[in-house]
């Protein structure tokens, strides 16, 4: 029986790892790391997509030899072993670039072998990587690298599209609008870049995507509302109109804290 229950249990935290990179701690959004590509390979969606799936394959495979060696590598001896293993594989993904695909190898340029010391790779594999097994080092892994991805992709889009005119090469805009120059200067991505981080906490913060934080703090269990300081009417914790901001949550957490120490200061008198 026992089992059975670990299973589901199992899989259920190998996808919050997974999903967690995706909006929750997305790496450029969310983190701030990996801003250098970021701003600078965007100004085309090939540019994006080479380079978020550059980083993810760096990012699976480095985390699950990292997990794998763990418990060998000396901690003095961490951080350049952890660089080595990285600089492994992005000279493997280097290599398959250049052999494969010369015009991305060319239009990436120096920032290609910059994945080595990219922040998201490296904090990962010293954060996450070196103290959990090689499964879920890969789940974790894979979804920073396509959180990253999906936030190149969506700012290489729309600075293409404002700044050249074209989606993928293709011409979307109609002759008569003149693409924005400035989309796809350094000040263009600076812009794009803020409007998706708003979206993205947004999204996020939007009542209806507070219930996922509800029923991850307390669970499905309307029982629980019997110890809501909050008289809502509702009596269901995982309703959207019952979810409360984490500070919210937080405050009253003090405040009944306060209240009981006083309460038992007061009675020892």
């Amino acid at each position: 029986m026992a089992e059975k229950t670990a299973a589901p249990a199992s899989e259920s935290t190998l996808a919050q790892t997974f999903s967690k990179g995706l909006l929750e701690e997305n790496p450029s959004l969310r983190q701030m790391l990996g801003l250098c590509p970021t701003l600078a390979v965007t100004t085309a969606v090939t540019n994006g997509l080479g380079m978020g799936m550059a980083t993810t394959f760096v990012l699976v495979c480095s985390g699950m030899v990292v997990s794998l060696l763990r418990k060998v590598i000396p901690s003095s001896v961490r951080i350049p072993s952890f660089i080595t293993i990285i600089a492994s594989f992005v000279t493997l993904v280097m290599m398959l670039v250049k052999a494969y695909l010369p015009a991305l190898d060319e239009a990436l340029g120096i920032y290609l072998p910059l994945i080595v010391v990219n922040c998201i790779v490296l904090g990962r594999a010293e954060m996450f990587a070196s103290k959990h097994g090689p499964v879920e080092a890969a789940a974790d892994g894979l979804g920073m690298g396509l959180g990253f991805t999906i936030s190149l992709t969506l700012m290489s889009a729309v600075r293409e599209i404002l700044g050249a005119g074209t989606f993928l090469g293709v011409r979307v805009l109609p002759p008569f609008i003149e693409p924005m120059i400035i989309m796809v200067m350094p000040a263009g991505g600076f812009a794009v870049l803020g409007v998706l981080i708003a979206a993205s906490v947004w999204i996020e913060e939007h009542p209806r995507h507070k219930t996922r934080y509800v029923r991850k703090k307390v669970g499905p269990s309307a029982s629980l509302c019997a110890a809501c300081p909050i008289n809502c009417g509702i009596g269901d914790p995982t309703d959207e109109a019952c979810a409360k901001d984490e500070f919210v949550e937080m405050l009253e957490a003090a405040v009944t804290a306060a209240r009981r120490e006083k309460e038992e200061r007061e009675g020892d008198a």
